[in-house]
């Protein structure tokens, strides 16, 4: 089944622009979806948003989105930089998954409450402006380790993005672009819906399913960690 969606994909992004357009925004979902490494941004992202109190459904969005954002930007510079060098694109080696792992243990042990954070002494309105630093911040660290799993499915797409890139570049544009839609909307829409459940089934902060997912996510997030050790390997 996955080959045949993959297939599906790859031929897609030769057809029409519409229907390229779409291949390219359903590579970037899968992109989260079947890695084992992004999907570890899911917990990261709920774990955070829990830990930013009583916070808005649009507050919600802007944290996810600025996250997923941040991801972005790194990835999009580390294919630059490790092109540029003459190595495998997004390939940075063993640093990249260390930096991830040791942000991983961190905000791990934070969701755990065994450590606290910046933002936890800070009166209302800072703290919501260093939520959007930080969750951009996380998104920006995070994104380092990602490069080799990004780049693998996006090899279909940047086939086709080289070929028709010199003749026509806002098309080229187009389908990265839809690649980083799809890949974002994954991310946001996880922490979009932790909200809205949230809100359905009228938990507070200081509920104790607020704490016990909080924990949850905690543990999950540090297992990211290990995994990213481990692939190192």
């Amino acid at each position: 089944m996955i080959e045949e969606i993959f297939s599906f994909l790859s031929t897609a992004l030769t057809e029409n622009t519409g229907i390229a357009i779409f291949a390219s925004f359903g590579w970037g979902v899968l992109s989260i979806l079947l890695s084992p490494c992004h999907l570890s941004s899911i917990p990261l992202i709920i774990g955070f948003i829990n830990s930013q109190g009583e916070i808005s459904l649009k507050r919600t969005f802007y944290v996810s989105l600025v996250f997923a954002v941040g991801i972005l930007i790194t990835i999009a510079l580390i294919g630059i930089i490790t092109a540029s060098l003459g190595r495998l694109m997004g390939d940075v080696g063993s640093f990249g998954n260390y930096i991830v792992a040791a942000v991983f243990f961190v905000i791990g042990l934070y969701l755990l409450g065994i450590i606290k954070l910046p933002w936890d002494n800070a009166n209302i309105k800072t703290t919501k402006q260093k939520g959007l630093i930080a969750a951009f911040i996380l998104g920006l660290l995070f994104g380092i380790g990602l490069g080799p799993c990004t780049f693998a499915y996006m090899a279909p797409i940047l086939g086709v993005v080289f070929e028709v890139a010199s003749s026509n570049l806002p098309y080229a544009i187009i389908l990265l672009l839809a690649f980083g839609i799809g890949h974002c909307s994954i991310i946001v829409l996880a922490g979009t819906m932790t909200k809205k459940v949230q809100e359905y089934l009228n938990w507070t902060e200081n509920s104790k399913i607020i704490s016990y997912i909080k924990k949850a996510c905690g543990v999950l997030v540090i297992l990211g960690g290990v995994y990213m050790i481990y692939i190192t390997f």
